[in-house]
């Protein structure tokens, strides 16, 4: 009360002064509550995690490591680079020592041209991957194919990922179909979010079996969520998209996750002919 007198004097008289500063610091309070309303639409609070986010959103019930494989391809040697690997990677792939197998593999249609896309799937985790590398390591073949591969290459790059647990398996499937690879690189920190969400909006996307795996980055660049689907064209793509705006509750999950993107791409590819997804 002391305080309030002495503020109320020490600001009072000389032409009204006093009122005039006490309506500027309600004003700037009112600024300030202002700014903290606005910015707590935008600044996202990430609660701590007592766990990593690999063991709460990853399958409990298999071990698999995934290895994703992006090679940028001169544009001359594409059709080469396709006949290598066709004759190489299904030795490996059938190989019963190598305990890895190939999920897919395709050329990006629509998106970075010239691009080869690989998955793999190593069944026992990381010491399946490093077993595989030795042994690759070994193999003639495999050194002069890699060797040859690089002359062809303009880039490459690769990712270790986990798979979400309430995705579908990718298993081998007939076609002819394309197959889109939509990536976000979410905000550090929202991963976990981005898996509550999509664990009830993958229900939206089962109708026309279009849904065929979904992956988060462990090794390479983090935070990068990768989600493949199978079409028998555009046109199936472009129908089967819009129908699930027709499902309640697909716009709402929509409007939570588009806030934890950074950063988002599509990929349309078309599968090799020796790739187990047709």
């Amino acid at each position: 009360m002391a305080t309030r007198v002495l503020l109320r004097r020490s600001l009072g008289g000389a032409g009204g002064l006093g009122s005039l500063a006490l309506r500027g610091l309600a004003s700037s309070t009112n600024r300030a509550g202002e700014d903290s309303w606005l910015k707590s639409l935008f600044v996202r609070k990430v609660d701590p995690r007592k766990d990593a986010h690999s063991n709460l959103l990853a399958k409990k019930e298999t071990s698999s490591l995934y290895k994703i494989q992006f090679h940028n391809v001169k544009p001359e040697y594409l059709d080469a680079y396709n006949k290598l690997c066709q004759e190489v990677l299904p030795k490996i792939h059938e190989e019963k020592h190598y305990p890895c197998a190939l999920v897919g593999t395709w050329n990006t249609w629509y998106g970075e041209q010239d691009q080869a896309v690989h998955l793999w799937r190593y069944e026992g985790g990381y010491p399946a991957l490093t077993e595989v590398m030795n042994k690759l390591r070994q193999n003639k073949e495999f050194t002069e194919f890699r060797k040859e591969r690089g002359n062809m290459l303009l880039s490459r790059k690769n990712q270790l990922l986990l798979e979400f647990s309430f995705w579908n398996e990718p298993v081998p499937r007939e076609g002819p179909n394309i197959y889109e690879l939509r990536s976000y690189q979410l905000r550090p920190g929202t991963m976990i979010e981005w898996g509550n969400y999509w664990a009830r909006a993958i229900r939206f996307r089962q109708d026309n079996n279009e849904a065929v795996g979904g992956f988060f980055s462990q090794i390479g660049q983090l935070y990068m969520v990768h989600h493949l689907w199978a079409y028998k064209d555009l046109q199936s793509r472009e129908d089967t998209r819009n129908a699930a705006w027709n499902k309640h509750g697909w716009d709402e999950l929509v409007y939570y996750t588009v806030p934890l993107i950074q950063e988002m791409e599509s990929r349309i590819m078309i599968p090799l002919k020796i790739s187990p997804l047709q």
